[in-house]
């Protein structure tokens, strides 16, 4: 091992509460040694593998194989979590070093051909080997995850697959970047406080004090950050201020600067495509889908246009009815994007006396998460202790010990709520241990972390939450209650490791409860009274469910149909990434009042975040999770404990049943779409 060994908290064997990194000890300087003595004691470990004389086994070779790069994993854990939630400049420059190295080690593992040859021994004898389900189901799914990634190619289809995966290692390195970059340079300050007339006082509070943040004191700033932009999008009377702030986020890498991604889409997709032609595959989509529920494109773009046709013409009636209402103050100009949340925002207070800033004093974030853990209270039997001495990244940070009902340790959860300027856009849920059985029969339980950007509390007001943040929030709380709840044996089967249109049940499934009135007297208190929102609120909430609902599905389902537009792609000519954003949009025949939920150069969930000809994933889901939600629903008790008993049990085997067959365990049936659609109104 490496001289700094005993200085490096990341290669140390101290001992450390639950497995957590050392956060509070790890320096910049210690994470590239790390990687490198991690890679080094990985490629040992194949090597074992690789040259053991005896004849290969289950044990061996497969089970071997999954135990391998246990700290490789304990490296990557600490640093991309910390990379993508409080990265800065120095850090992103540690990832175009290391990303490469262990993007090489990958490749040399997965093109392997001794290692490769053992597990084809194991394969071609799994059905004589007396192996359990769990077992049979890491066996095949190693063969497969090796054939998918290269190991049948020649050998100079593999010398190319290699190069092609550096290149794009990179890429996706590049093109996060760029949007974190470009985001924080979009700064606009607004000097005379008549233009932000309309604006609730809490926004313009948060705005004041991030200008005086910047030295801008008695001025208001506002950036693409959707908890800065959103309210005035929402609220504020002057349309020209909509206008800008709308088009700075939708400009993003795409300004023709040093953070324009243009030409990192190019390069992407020339390689993706030239990657699954490699594979035998006509398009990337058909490569990427094949391991799947949906298998192939042309499933997924037959479901999306069965999901889009209601979802447009949903809009196009909205539409129609914000015109009504904005011809009343500006007769003969016509509805546009910056205008749709304003008008929205009037037309639901008209219809249903509900303006989202009356909402916000009772979503107060910590009530809120005390909501969702008393929900996995109710259902699963969970309790979450907090622990105030854990190291952390950021002192934002907070930390819980879940246990089960009769006390065991079930896992550790961080959660990570405000935004930064390291941290990227939107919400996610990682691990940074995963769960796993090692070889002597110890469970080590998972630390998965909940990360966010909702609006950070001001010197008046607590971090106060919209509708939409508390969905999310139950969102993220969902998958790692996926991550959290994991019994595999094998690493690589457990928590969240299903197929990409499987993994967002979870965590849509657990949106359900947070618009059901038992589960909002759970959270829903007014942060200065501590009075419970009235029970005509929360009827008037579930009244406009489906309000604008057109808008949220045409929105996204445009993203996935663009996502696939890209994805089956044949050709690797030069694509001018707006005009076929354009031509996408007018292929399906998107209404211009709506811009697509992401345009191609912030796309992050497709040239970042491994959702590549899978943002699909989402609807695809949401049907799914409708469906399971309805058989609480149907029992007439949303916490029915049978009901909860076998969705745990789903949450439980993460990847080591095949997900179909955990479905149908589940409901007995095929998902219905209709519960889906009548969810939406459609």
């Amino acid at each position: 091992m490496i001289a700094c060994e005993k200085q490096n908290p990341l290669l140390s064997n101290e001992q450390t509460p639950y497995g957590v990194p050392q956060f509070d000890k790890i320096e910049l300087r210690h994470y590239e040694p790390a990687f490198k003595e991690a890679i080094a004691q990985c490629e040992a470990e194949i090597d074992a593998i690789v040259n053991n004389t005896e004849e290969p086994t289950f044990e061996n070779t497969i089970a071997a194989l999954d135990r391998s790069g246990m700290l490789l994993a304990k490296v990557q854990g600490a640093f991309f979590n910390v990379l993508e939630a409080d990265g800065n400049d120095e850090m992103n420059k540690i990832a175009e070093t290391v990303d490469p190295l262990v993007t090489e080690l990958t490749d040399n593992i997965m093109l392997n051909e001794q290692l490769f040859a053992r597990i084809k021994k194991v394969y071609d004898q799994k059905d004589e080997l007396g192996l359990n389900a769990e077992q049979m189901r890491l066996l095949t799914e190693t063969y497969k995850n090796f054939v998918n990634n290269g190991a049948n190619l020649q050998p100079e289809q593999k010398e190319r697959l290699k190069e092609i995966n550096q290149q794009l290692s990179l890429l996706s390195l590049r093109f996060g970047n760029n949007v974190v970059d470009e985001t924080n340079s979009i700064k606009r300050f607004i000097t005379d406080e008549k233009e932000l007339q309309g604006l609730p006082e809490s926004a313009k509070a948060a705005a004041a004090e991030a200008a005086e943040e910047e030295n801008h004191k008695g001025e208001w700033l506002f950036t693409p950050k959707r908890t800065s932009f959103t309210p005035v999008l929402q609220y504020c009377e002057n349309r020209e201020l909509r206008k800008q702030l709308l088009m700075d986020y939708t400009i993003r890498g795409n300004r023709d600067n040093k953070n324009d991604n243009k030409s990192v889409i190019n390069q992407t997709m020339r390689l993706r495509i030239e990657k699954a032609k490699l594979f035998g595959y006509e398009c990337p989509a058909d490569y990427i889908l094949n391991d799947c529920m949906a298998k192939d494109a042309k499933t997924v773009n037959s479901f999306l246009q069965s999901v889009w046709q209601p979802s447009l013409a949903a809009a196009k009636r909205e539409a129609a009815e914000l015109q009504k209402l904005m011809d009343k103050d500006l007769p003969g100009e016509k509805l546009q994007p910056w205008d749709w949340w304003y008008y929205t925002e009037k037309l639901r207070a008209e219809k249903y006396a509900l303006n989202e800033e009356e909402l916000k004093p009772y979503f107060e974030l910590s009530n809120v998460r005390r909501g969702v853990f008393k929900l996995a209270n109710s259902l699963y039997g969970l309790q979450f202790e907090p622990l105030t001495d854990m190291p952390v990244y950021n002192k934002e940070v907070e930390v819980f010990r879940v246990t089960d009902a009769e006390g065991n340790l079930v896992g550790i959860l961080y959660t990570d709520y405000f935004p930064r300027a390291g941290k990227r856009p939107g919400a996610w849920m990682n691990e940074i241990c995963p769960q796993y059985v090692d070889a002597e029969g110890v469970d080590h339980r998972p630390v998965i972390i909940n990360v966010g950007n909702f609006n950070k509390p001001t010197k008046d007001n607590p971090s106060l939450l919209s509708m939409d943040d508390v969905e999310t929030l139950f969102h993220e709380f969902g998958h790692a209650l996926h991550g959290l709840l994991s019994k595999a044996t094998y690493r690589g089967l457990s928590g969240t490791n299903v197929p990409r249109d499987f993994v967002e049940l979870p965590s849509q499934f657990m949106e359900n409860y947070c618009y059901e009135p038992e589960i909002m007297r759970t959270y829903a208190f007014h942060y200065k009274t501590g009075e419970v929102m009235p029970d005509s609120l929360i009827e008037r909430i579930n009244r406009a469910k489906q309000f604008n609902q057109g808008f949220v599905e045409t929105e996204l389902l445009s993203a996935s149909i663009l996502d696939m537009d890209y994805h089956c792609l044949t050709s690797a000519d030069t694509i001018d990434v707006n005009a076929f954003e354009a031509e996408s949009m007018l292929k399906m025949q998107m209404i211009p009042e709506i811009i697509v939920r992401y345009r191609s150069t912030f796309y992050n969930h497709i040239f970042t975040t491994g959702y590549e000809a899978g943002y699909y994933s989402y609807t695809w889901s949401a049907v799914l999770d409708s469906d399971a939600f309805a058989a609480f629903k149907e029992t007439g008790d949303i916490l029915n404990p049978e009901v909860a008993a076998r969705f745990r049990h789903l949450l439980e085997q993460g990847g080591t049943r095949d997900a179909a067959e955990l479905w149908q365990e589940f409901r007995g049936r095929q998902a219905d779409p209709r519960y889906f659609l009548q969810k939406k109104g459609f």
